[in-house]
């Protein structure tokens, strides 16, 4: 028997198993064995050519199946199978998805040197800044470990960090790193404070809430640390002014929680020969990774595509445990600060993998891709792309079809006290429903919906409706794929609902 772990994003398909045994004597084997128990994995895992998707990868014990034999590795038994698909979660507003355009941005190869070359000001004793008695005091603690000493905190002060995402992974790292005493710290992010991020993004307080985050941010840091210097960009990280924003940093760490901005940040770090300290968390999961494509591989050969638009939930759908991004968060400020010092072993060439409900760590080994587009031996990737376009995100007149099947609020509100015949139809999860429900709403998870479809008239009009209109989307092409044609989409889910329409319905 085989042993296959499953992540939390596929457990759902999978009767909530984290793990499942089968038998098979190689890895195409069990995975075949995987989805005929559990058919709702099959378009998850593999795409309609029966080929296992891009943006999963199998590792068989600590080794990933590509370097191996593929779908023809033999196993034996005790084995174990790992999936680790792509996941979203990072918690934070540094692009989202929508406009992360296409641009020329800035050519130019990524170096490529035998080993990892130490940043400009790490090179001499006489570029790096003195400490003042103050600061002798401050990091006192830092200075008695052999491992950082004077002159590693020196190196410290003369660092320059940029984070992208000041959310639930961008809290705890800026403030470790402004508390480690990082001289210079850039922040992007575009959004302000809801009640609902105080859960896990500690940089926030409750003061904070409809302020901008990077206002909030800097504030809180310099309370923390007034010798650092923070410089805030309050925008969409884009192809147009990413290089620009990245060039100046010595460390780039990724804490954002959309596919075209991750791909961006990582595209531009290989380009501009940056190392880019990767996390991702959903629901209690969490990865994290260095990528550095001088000596290790970069975040497209883990994931060479990007999965189709919708298919991966984000932690806004999906939840995360308010703790979960500060377990990853600190890592990825470990690694950083490991990086700065030039001390310890990265995690370059590796996966850490946390899982928060078993308490458990587990690595897995990652490899140069030889024809990596960006970082291979055959390089086709010179220069930032349209990362919009590149993770499938729909072209603008595909947006207005789409605005065509939606109905808002305050419209549907309408409907019902004309009396109109429709079925609304909730797509959310059942520990969501009982938060909050719009009344008359039929529950139907979207997990559920391919083998519910049957309890659906066709000849009735159906609206759907999910937390923020996203699942409700997603629902819609399932149910416009299998014939149902009088379907609309509730626009902004309940939260449209109660902001516009009935604000007893709690918000959350």
């Amino acid at each position: 028997m085989t042993r296959i772990l499953l992540p939390t994003p596929l457990r759902p398909y999978a009767a909530l198993q984290a793990a499942v045994e089968v038998e098979g004597a190689t890895v195409g084997d069990a995975l075949r064995a995987l989805v005929e128990r559990h058919a709702e994995l099959r378009r998850h895992l593999f795409d309609e050519g029966g080929n296992l998707r891009r943006f999963v990868n199998v590792y068989k014990n600590e080794d990933d199946v590509r370097h191996l034999e593929q779908d023809a590795t033999p196993l034996a038994p005790g084995d174990t199978l790992t999936i680790v698909p792509s996941i979203a979660g990072g918690d934070a507003a540094a692009g989202d998805g929508q406009a992360v355009g296409g641009g020329n941005g800035g050519a130019g190869a990524p170096p490529q040197p035998a080993a990892r070359r130490p940043p400009a000001w790490a090179t001499g004793e006489d570029g790096l800044p003195p400490l003042s008695q103050a600061e002798l005091l401050r990091y006192s603690r830092h200075l008695i470990l052999p491992e950082v000493g004077l002159k590693g905190q020196r190196r410290i002060k003369a660092a320059s960090v940029l984070i992208v995402g000041a959310g639930g992974l961008g809290s705890p790292l800026a403030l470790y790193l402004a508390a480690a005493g990082v001289g210079r710290l850039g922040l992007v992010d575009f959004d302000r404070v809801d009640e609902s991020n105080l859960q896990r993004q500690i940089l926030h307080g409750t003061a904070s809430v409809g302020r901008p985050k990077l206002e909030s941010a800097k504030a809180r840091l310099a309370d923390l640390n007034p010798g650092v210097r923070v410089d805030t960009y309050e925008q969409r990280l884009s192809s147009d002014d990413a290089l620009d924003v990245i060039r100046p940093y010595d460390v780039v760490v990724d804490g954002t929680d959309n596919f075209p901005t991750r791909y961006l940040v990582n595209d531009a770090c290989v380009l501009l020969g940056k190392p880019n300290v990767y996390g991702s968390i959903f629901r209690f999961e969490g990865q994290a990774s260095v990528f550095d494509a001088r000596v290790g591989p970069c975040y497209r050969c883990l994931y060479p595509d990007p999965p189709p638009p919708g298919l991966v939930p984000s932690c806004a759908e999906g939840g995360v445990l308010g703790v979960l991004p500060g377990v990853i968060g600190v890592i990825q400020g470990i690694e950083t600060l490991k990086i700065i010092l030039g001390v310890g072993e990265t995690l370059v060439g590796r996966l850490l993998l946390f899982d928060a409900l078993a308490l458990r760590f587990r690595e897995l080994t990652l490899r140069k891709d030889p024809e990596c587009p960006l970082c291979g031996e055959r390089r086709t990737i010179t220069r930032l792309i349209d990362y919009e376009e590149f993770c499938g995100l729909r072209p603008a007149q595909d947006a207005a079809d789409a605005a065509e099947l939606e109905i808002t609020a305050r419209e549907l509100a309408a409907k019902r006290e004309r009396g109109e015949d429709f079925m609304l139809i909730d797509v959310r999860e059942p520990q969501e429903f009982e938060i909050a429900r719009i009344p008359g709403a039929v529950l139907i998870p979207l997990n559920s919906l391919p083998e519910r479809m049957s309890e659906l008239d066709s000849s009735r009009e159906i609206v759907l409706q999910c937390h923020i209109g996203q699942r409700s989307m997603r629902a819609l092409e399932m149910l416009h794929r299998s014939g149902f044609r009088k379907l609309k989409n509730l626009r902004g889910g309940i939260e449209a609902w109660s902001r516009d329409v009935d604000p007893t319905v709690p918000r959350y």
